[in-house]
């Protein structure tokens, strides 16, 4: 073949390999396809489970926990105004979290049938709470399955983490004790940073603190002073291990949604459509491959649970009030 001819077929050859690697590299639009390029979220540090922390000692040597004075001397009625600083480091990045004893979400679910008088003290001293309570309404929902108000078959954050799990397709890199499939394993952890993540990118860092805060507080309001009993200490359904742990993830998750919500341009007005969602999920994704070096499957637009969330989140950010029970 002589060189005019053999360049016009290198060309030929050339061209069609050069636009698939184009198009397979390409960064995509959430709004045209259900595929997104991994990213660089910029948080480094791996998510904590449960379920490779046998005890509180264990996790005192991955977690730095101090609180703001010994009360295990003092009466109970100390333990009112404690605070607790957690420090944890990984990947040579830095989480620190502190937290404050106060109200917990059951004190908030039950205020609706207290008396008139309760209600008006609970207004003058929680007036953080009062300014944001629309949107921990619409909160509260997302993180509940709501089938009377939003149809059969509604889903919530549960149900993302239950599919994270799923996902998951490296079942030997993941699941190396027993525990990693039972609730204090991988699907806590997903729920807790994934939902995070989706409060903090859809609402505020602060509407994210302030509900965590509430649930965490509900569960164990010790964790603020450190004064656990031995059952607590060694019960392995409600222990302070599971707490600490969610806090950690919880500011992680944290992090992430304030990155995708600048990526994404995300607001409590914003339009979440199969696309965005299933997109800011797969950056989540790539965020639990790289930390926790797993592989798992890419949500897709048409997935159910995709299409479900992304219907919830538009009626709760666009709809009509729906009232918090």
């Amino acid at each position: 073949m002589n060189k005019p001819g053999y360049s016009i077929l290198l060309i030929c050859l050339f061209l069609p390999l050069a636009t698939i690697c184009y198009l397979s590299c390409k960064p995509s639009d959430p709004n045209e396809s259900g595929f997104v390029d991994s990213g660089n979220l910029s948080v480094r540090c791996k998510p904590l489970l449960s379920s490779r922390i046998k005890n509180l000692d264990q996790l005192k040597t991955i977690v730095s926990i101090k609180y703001d004075r010994d009360y295990s001397g003092l009466d109970s009625i100390a333990c009112q105004n404690s605070k607790v600083n957690l420090t944890y480091v990984s990947n040579g990045e830095q989480i620190t979290r502190t937290m404050s004893s106060g109200i917990s979400q059951n004190e908030l679910s039950n205020l609706s049938s207290a008396d008139f008088e309760s209600q008006l003290r609970f207004v003058l001293l929680n007036p953080d709470i009062i300014r944001q309570r629309r949107e921990l309404e619409k909160a509260y929902n997302l993180s509940r399955r709501r089938a009377y108000m939003f149809g059969p078959g509604d889903m919530a954050f549960y149900d993302i983490a239950e599919a994270l799990i799923q996902h998951i397709n490296t079942p030997g890199l993941a699941f190396q004790c027993p525990k990693d499939t039972s609730e204090d394993g991988y699907i806590n952890t997903f729920n807790h940073l994934t939902s995070m993540a989706i409060m903090t990118s859809f609402f505020s860092e602060e509407l994210a603190d302030l509900i965590a805060d509430l649930h965490e507080r509900f569960n164990m309001p010790e964790i603020t002073c450190g004064r656990f009993s031995e059952k607590q200490l060694i019960d392995s359904m409600e222990n302070p291990v599971d707490n600490y742990v969610d806090i950690i993830n919880n500011e992680i998750g944290q992090r992430i949604g304030q990155i995708l919500k600048v990526k994404y341009k995300l607001h409590d007005k914003s339009e979440c459509t199969p696309f965005l969602l299933a997109a800011y999920l797969n950056d989540i994704q790539s965020y639990y491959m790289l930390t926790m070096e797993i592989g798992l499957d890419n949500f897709r637009p048409t997935d159910e649970v995709v299409i479900k969330m992304s219907n919830k989140i538009n009626k709760l950010l666009n709809g009509p009030r729906i009232i918090f029970r």
